[in-house]
Formats: C-alpha cells, structure tokens, sequence
C-alpha cells in the first residue's frame, strides 16, 4: 500500500478592479507578493476560511454574496487552493491593514503582510512565484475572470 500525504488546503480571495488590476500583497521580509490566502481552523468552510484570511491579511470585508466561487485547483505536491473571486474598485491599497501576525528569528512580533498593491495583470509573473503565476495566468485568466465578475455584477444589482 502506498503511503499518501493529506493534501493541505488554503483558501482565499482574488480582488480584482474594472482597470485590469489584482490586489497583492507582499509576505513581511520576503520578495514574495501572494494573494490573501490560508489555511483553515477547525470547522470552518473553504468560504469562511477565504473571507477570514482576506480580512486579518488585508483588512478587507466581503459579504458572501459579493463573491464567485472558483473552485479548487492543485497547486502544490502537499497543496491545494480553494479560491473565490470579487471585484471590488472602491478598495484602496494603500488603505489595507494586516491584522495577523507572526514572531520573526529575532523575536519580534510581526505582521504577516507588510505591503499591498493594485498589480497590472501583465505584471502578476514578475510579482508572483512561479505556481501562482501559473494558476493566474495559465489554469485560469484573469482577464476572462474580470469579464466574468462584470457580468455578474454584484449581488442585487
């Protein structure tokens, strides 16, 4: 019998705005710019999950409704993403505040992320590490996403 790992999975939310436009933010003292995204704590859905993890990484609030389920897509050996999607133009990046946080090497307690930005989507490959530039750009696109998310419109509308 062969021995398998349980695949962990995260989830969470890619913003988007009308001007072509995805939401990131950078991991503190890394190069790395990610999605809000995270694993889950004990019960929660892979939709409370995303909405908690874009409200502690960013500080951003989404009612369920605003949000389009993606899906799951393997992204990792050990790892799989569970990702939803909103746009939302009225979101200010530099209005964005991490909540989380976690102890450094030195012992100092730090935010999880410590920059954000509204990234043009041709910019996402140079921002982004090799597998979430692949998911973005390949496994999904999110031009097609933006057409998608305008033609859904909002919730009520």
């Amino acid at each position: 019998m062969q021995n398998r790992r349980v695949k962990t999975l995260s989830c969470g939310i890619l913003v988007l705005n009308s001007r072509r436009e995805l939401l990131l933010c950078r991991a503190t003292g890394t190069f790395r710019w990610d999605i809000p995204k995270g694993g889950s704590d004990a019960g929660e859905t892979p939709l409370q999950t995303a909405l908690r993890e874009t409200a502690e990484e960013c500080g951003l609030r989404f009612a369920p409704d605003d949000l389009l389920e993606l899906g799951r897509f393997a992204y990792r050996p050990a790892k799989d993403l569970h990702l939803f999607a909103t746009l939302a133009d009225d979101v200010v990046a530099a209005d964005c505040r991490c909540s989380s946080y976690f102890v450094d090497l030195w012992g100092r307690r730090r935010p999880e992320m410590d920059a954000f930005e509204w990234t043009p989507f041709e910019r996402v490959p140079r921002r982004c590490a090799r597998r979430m530039t692949g998911l973005l750009t390949q496994t999904l696109s999110l031009p097609r996403l933006l057409q998608r998310l305008k033609r859904r419109g909002r919730a009520g509308d």
